[in-house]
């Protein structure tokens, strides 16, 4: 385990300033809808109130008569209006039904009729499509786990989030492979919708609980011609039947062509939705994400420490969050290291683009200070460092991070172990 007692750590920061230059007055102009989004602030999440006491009275109003339209349309049959498990209509009232109804009706804001038609529509639709059993299927998407949309870790708040990344279906024969007629898009749709289903099977459906998603939508190398019919339907099948079930949409590595990509979804999309979009343009990813996520969550690839081997060994343990400025040189030295002891550690830099290094320094005068890894750029795609040293005597490793070569600030993260020899 983590020995942070015999093992004290510090942050030691050096600044470069930069000489003031000259800049060009900008151009004005016009923002966009992408525009707009990117350079909006980040504001914290608050999930949605299923207290039924907390709603103004019209909306309990409106629940109320959607539970009795719903017990008039199943009066034969209460216990086929049923989601995840779920009685819509139990006895004595469930809160779980409460959490489901409520979406339904935000997401027609609080329209009786239209709410229990789409229900009506949605209920229909899971018990064609075998919805509730899904999970049991083995739809043979093996190649695709983990790498095209798949679950992994939570949000800051404890929303479970699903990653998808399309930009694998760049290649001709994958496409084919896994879109090549309808037959096989049919069997891709059930495999996308199993690996969200697998997402809400944890959610609490609870008043003051976690009850929706986050979503990255990383879109790096994303085909979007060939993707068009696909992504249509996507979206399309997961507005109509999964309600309130997103609490934020984050799109990363966003292309220059965004703004026509989104005029083709857009229309599939309410207004609720939309106004749940994080917009990332490429390269900032991890400054990004560490805004909702703790980096020990977030992906290796999108400048995290989470590897997806790494959840063999239980929950990822916890990383220190630093930020370094344009200009600056960061050591951390963990000291109190003893001789025989390893230390393992992992870092990271959202987009790198800059020198690291690692050295041990023993205590005892004298003693030559040891180079464990050398001074190297990084490049600004690499993954996170892990590594690990066994020290012949005494002392502490400094771990340095160099941006004296760039003006911009970027987030980091780091962890570290240290385990003591067992030699007597």
């Amino acid at each position: 385990m983590m020995d942070t007692a015999s093992s004290p750590m510090s942050l030691q920061n050096q600044k470069t300033t930069f000489q003031d230059l000259p800049e060009a007055s900008p151009k004005p102009y016009k923002k966009g809808f992408v525009a707009t989004l990117m350079g909006a602030s980040t504001p914290s999440f608050k999930e949605d109130n299923y207290f039924v006491s907390l709603l103004r009275s019209s909306e309990r109003k409106a629940l109320q008569e959607l539970k009795d339209k719903l017990k008039a349309s199943f009066d034969d049959s209460p216990s086929d209006a049923s989601m995840w498990g779920i009685p819509l209509l139990g006895v004595g009232g469930d809160e779980r039904a409460d959490v489901i109804l409520l979406k339904f009706l935000r997401a027609r804001d609080f329209r009786v009729g239209d709410a229990l038609h789409m229900l009506l529509k949605c209920l229909a639709w899971r018990k064609e499509f075998g919805a509730d059993t899904i999970l049991e299927e083995e739809l043979g998407f093996k190649e695709l786990e983990g790498v095209i949309a798949y679950m992994q870790g939570c949000d800051r708040e404890g929303h479970p989030v699903c990653y998808n990344a399309y930009g694998m279906f760049k290649d001709k024969e994958m496409y084919e492979r896994v879109f090549g007629d309808e037959e096989k898009l049919k069997k891709f749709l059930r495999w996308r919708v199993q690996v969200l289903e697998r997402g809400i099977k944890v959610l609490h459906f609870k008043p003051g609980g976690v009850n929706s998603l986050i979503q990255v939508t990383d879109l790096k190398d994303m085909p979007k011609r060939e993707l068009r019919v696909a992504s249509n339907q996507i979206l399309s099948l997961f507005q109509d039947n999964y309600p309130e079930m997103v609490a934020r949409k984050i799109f990363i590595n966003v292309p220059w062509y965004f703004s026509m990509l989104y005029s083709m979804f857009s229309p599939f999309l309410t207004q609720r939705t939309k106004s749940k979009f994080v917009i990332s343009k490429e390269g900032n990813a991890a400054e990004t994400l560490y805004k909702f996520m703790r980096p020990e969550d977030i992906p290796v690839q999108y400048g995290g420490l989470n590897r997806s081997s790494d959840l063999q060994n239980g929950p990822p343990k916890p990383a220190s969050e630093f930020t370094i400025k344009g200009g600056e040189k960061v050591n951390i030295q963990i000291e109190g290291i003893e001789a025989g002891a390893t230390i393992t550690w992992d870092i990271v830099v959202g987009g790198w683009d800059l020198e690291y290094s690692a050295e041990f320094v023993p205590n005892a005068e004298g003693s030559y200070t040891i180079a464990v890894e050398k001074p190297r750029k990084m490049g600004a795609s690499e993954e996170a460092i892990h590594n690990s040293f066994t020290s012949k005597e005494s002392g502490k490793m400094v771990l340095s991070v160099d941006n004296t070569a760039s003006r911009r600030k970027k987030v980091a993260a780091y962890r570290y172990v240290v385990r003591k020899s067992s030699t007597i």
